[in-house]
C-alpha cells in the first residue's frame, strides 16, 4: 500500500517535470499548445491527487482494523492502566475467560479466571479471593481483585517498558516457565523491565504478559501473567 501511494506521488513529480521539459512545435501555436498541456496536466493531478488520498484512507483504515497483536496489546494494557474493567471484558475471550496468574509458572487447575461478565465487575467486586501462594513463603495470596492488581497486575507503569517481547520470552527467574504448555493456541506480549535500583543488578525486573488468542478472526484476551524475580 505504502508503495503504491509512492507511485502516485512519483507520477505527479514526472508529469510536472514533462511539462517544464516540453517545447512547443515549430507548427502550431506555442500558447494553445501550452495551455492545452497545462489543463491536461491539471486534470491529471487532480484525478492522482484523488487516488493519493483515496490509498492513503485505505492505509490508515488496515492499520487500524486489521488483527494486529501489537496494536491490541497496547490498547489492552492501557485499559488495564487506567481500570476500565468494563471496557476490558469486551477483550476476553468470550469462551476460555480470563486467567490470573501471579507468577510466570501458569498453575491451570488453581489460578483464577473469569468470564468476560465478571470481568466488568471487578473493580466493584469486595470478594476476597486465593490467586495462588506467595513465592518464598509459601502463604495464600489472599487478596481482593483491587489489591490483587495493585500487586501482580498493574504494580509498574507497563504501558512504558523498557522493552516488548512479541511471543519472546524476556524475563527470567527460578519460577518454571510454562506459558508455551498453558497456552498451546495462545500468542502473548511481553512488557518488561530490566529492573530499577542500581544495586540489584536486574533482580528487581518486572514483566505483564498478556496472552491471547484467536477466535473468528479476532484476537481475545486468556490471561495475564505477572512476572518477577523468584527464589
Amino acid at each position: 500500500m505504502k508503495n503504491k501511494i509512492i507511485i502516485v506521488i512519483s507520477l505527479v513529480i514526472l508529469a510536472v517535470l514533462s511539462l517544464t521539459a516540453c517545447t512547443p512545435s515549430q507548427n502550431s501555436d506555442p500558447t494553445e499548445n501550452l495551455t492545452a498541456q497545462i489543463e491536461t496536466l491539471n486534470a491529471r493531478i487532480k484525478d492522482l491527487e484523488e487516488e493519493n488520498q483515496a490509498l492513503k484512507a485505505q492505509l490508515s483504515n488496515q492499520t487500524e482494523d486489521s488483527p494486529n497483536l501489537l496494536i491490541t496489546a497496547l490498547k489492552t494494557m492501557e485499559l488495564l492502566k487506567n481500570k476500565e474493567m468494563a471496557k476490558l471484558a469486551d477483550m476476553v475471550h468470550p469462551q476460555k475467560g480470563l486467567r490470573f496468574s501471579p507468577y510466570f509458572f501458569v498453575d491451570v487447575q488453581n489460578d483464577k479466571v473469569f468470564n468476560a461478565q465478571q470481568v466488568a465487575g471487578l473493580n466493584e467486586d469486595t470478594a476476597v479471593y486465593t490467586w495462588g501462594v506467595y513465592d518464598g513463603i509459601g502463604e495464600p495470596i489472599e487478596l481482593t481483585f483491587n489489591d490483587y492488581y495493585d500487586k501482580f497486575v498493574y504494580d509498574e507503569d507497563f504501558l512504558n517498558p523498557h522493552l516488548i517481547g512479541n511471543n519472546t520470552p524476556i524475563g527470567s527467574g527460578n519460577t518454571v516457565d510454562n506459558v508455551a504448555e498453558a497456552y498451546p493456541d495462545g500468542t502473548f506480549i511481553e512488557f518488561h523491565f530490566t529492573g530499577f535500583a542500581p544495586g540489584y543488578d536486574g533482580m528487581d525486573w518486572r514483566s505483564l504478559r498478556l496472552v491471547f488468542e484467536q477466535n473468528e478472526g479476532k484476537w481475545y484476551l486468556v490471561g495475564i501473567i505477572h512476572g518477577q524475580w523468584t527464589i
